[in-house]
């Protein structure tokens, strides 16, 4: 069994929270803090809001607003509004594949058995899922609030599978790759130069149970 992550792996995504976040950070144009030391500022805010409030635009939305609060004090209304309109990028973005994914997926899903997972807000992960033209591919697709060891042995568990023979494939160590390799899963770490920072983590590179490609069309050669 092949599961495959969503964003940033079979579509860009994080690439347009990045520019959102550039122009923020452009705007702010604080006296004293440098960009680092923005952005800083933001990542924290974000860390916390993932924990208490999951993950998506609308929480994205809400950690620009408590930045700015942060670091305005008493930000006026005009301010808000620019933020809003900051934002309305990521609910104007069209889901975008990445290179070669529907091809290769078209050849796969004829091999093996194929599910996908991905972690974030139901109804905006299910906008992206419906507009992708993926899903035909897909024996289920599962979204979930996030993904640690426990959605792991929960999906093994729904699709009757044994870990060992279950693959995990995506671009974040934090969420595709460590915690499936905790459940027992083999995993393929495919890169994603605009992986958000928080999806970030350290692989072992003795780790024989994570397959390391530089872009998915190499699933072929594998699977």
């Amino acid at each position: 069994m092949l599961v495959f992550d969503a964003d940033d792996t079979l579509w860009e995504n994080n690439v347009v929270f990045e520019r959102v976040i550039d122009d923020f950070l452009k705007w702010l144009d604080h006296p004293t803090l440098d960009r680092t030391q923005l952005r800083a500022v933001l990542d924290d805010i974000e860390r916390a809001n993932a924990v208490t409030h999951g993950y998506g635009s609308k929480v994205f939305l809400r950690s620009l607003r408590e930045c700015l609060e942060r670091l305005r004090q008493r930000p006026t209304e005009a301010e808000r509004r620019e933020i809003d309109d900051l934002a309305m990028a990521l609910v104007a973005h069209q889901v975008e594949l990445m290179p070669g994914v529907a091809d290769a997926l078209d050849e796969l899903a004829g091999r093996h058995e194929l599910l996908l997972l991905t972690k974030g807000e139901r109804e905006e992960q299910q906008r992206k899922l419906d507009a992708c033209g993926l899903l035909h591919h897909f024996t289920a697709a599962h979204i979930v609030p996030e993904k640690n060891v426990e959605t792991y042995r929960w999906l093994a568990g729904q699709h009757a599978v044994d870990p060992g023979s279950a693959w995990m494939i995506g671009n974040s160590p934090r969420s595709d790759i460590l915690p499936a390799r905790a459940a027992g899963w083999n995993a393929v770490f495919i890169p994603n130069a605009n992986t958000w920072v928080l999806e970030h983590d350290e692989l072992d590179p003795a780790d024989a149970g994570v397959l390391h490609l530089n872009a998915f069309p190499d699933l072929l050669r594998h699977f």
